[in-house]
């Protein structure tokens, strides 16, 4: 009901501004003195100031709200653009005023608008599970080495292969195969770090991933009863939410692009671990409910878990 009653005044807005625009248009003097004229430009810019700081303060904390201030602060560039031009076109630096605003203020502008989302979600590139990645995630000198990396940050070879007892041509080699995958890479300093890559899951009927998957599906089911047992224990740590919706393909689609996004933006908060942060597991499945029940019991799926596991009738 607000959301209806929400489009509706905005759409009632533009139309009720269209006679508005046309009254303006034939009644205002094309000259006007004002009061506070300086005062009026000088505060303009101080509030762009403040959408700039503010973009930028939310954008390095990847927060979801640097999309909209971005927004904002391109709106205000392009009228800033606007009236510099407008005003100052009988002015002797009019010129000034137009160049400003097509090789600065414009641009700028489309530059904030393009890059608002990038700015909170990008840098995760997005790859399809492959037989190599599987054998990488299989080999336990390259799963140590990248373990290794992620505790300790950037590195150089011979430090991670002093660290982990290895010669540097071996971890050298291994960070090869590592960087060709997607899963490392080097820094400024020449130095290896480990890249964030969000690896697609193939269809499981694929025979080189059938047997990657249903280790690995098993694995997320102990996962999920081991914790759901001791939820008690995790306190501020343990977090879970269920829901029963009705949505058609598309809605659902848009809901899984927004989760990954929400995912990839909390994921680059802390590419190295710190003090303050730990591990966090997070899993998300969607699945049509008539599905689910008629292709296996709940019982055979928790393992005669309790029922606070998981409620596929919820």
């Amino acid at each position: 009901m607000r959301r209806r009653l929400l489009l509706a005044t905005v759409s009632g807005s533009a139309v009720v501004l269209l006679p508005w625009i046309w009254f303006l248009a034939i009644s205002l003097p094309k000259r006007h003195d004002v009061d506070q004229w300086r005062l009026a430009w000088v505060g303009f810019d101080v509030g762009l100031v403040g959408c700039f700081a503010a973009a930028s303060w939310l954008g390095w904390r990847r927060h979801r709200a640097a999309g909209p201030v971005l927004a904002a602060t391109a709106a205000l560039l392009v009228c800033d653009a606007w009236f510099d031009v407008l005003l100052d076109w009988r002015a002797p630096d009019r010129w000034l005023s137009v160049l400003l605003a097509v090789l600065v203020e414009l641009p700028l502008a489309a530059v904030l608008l393009t890059r608002a989302r990038d700015l909170v979600v990008a840098g995760m590139p997005q790859r399809a599970l492959t037989p190599e990645h599987i054998a990488i995630r299989r080999d336990a000198v390259q799963q140590a080495l990248m373990e290794h990396l992620s505790q300790a940050g950037s590195s150089s070879a011979h430090a991670i292969a002093t660290a982990l007892g290895r010669t540097t041509a071996d971890v050298t080699k291994a960070l090869t195969v590592l960087a060709a995958a997607g899963f490392v890479g080097r820094d400024w300093r020449g130095r290896w770090v480990t890249r964030p890559l969000s690896l697609r899951m193939p269809p499981a009927d694929e025979s080189w991933a059938r047997s990657y998957l249903d280790a690995k599906y098993d694995n997320e089911l102990r996962l999920l009863t081991n914790a759901a047992r001791n939820h008690a224990h995790m306190g501020s740590w343990g977090k879970g939410e269920r829901a029963a919706v009705h949505l058609t393909a598309d809605e659902l689609a848009r809901f899984n692009a927004e989760y990954l996004d929400l995912m990839t933006r909390y994921c680059l908060l802390h590419p190295v671990p710190t003090e303050r942060t730990r591990s966090i597991l997070v899993r998300f499945y969607a699945f049509p409910r008539e599905l689910a029940e008629s292709s296996v019991s709940r019982r055979q799926v928790l393992h005669d878990s309790a029922d606070h596991v998981l409620d596929l009738s919820a």
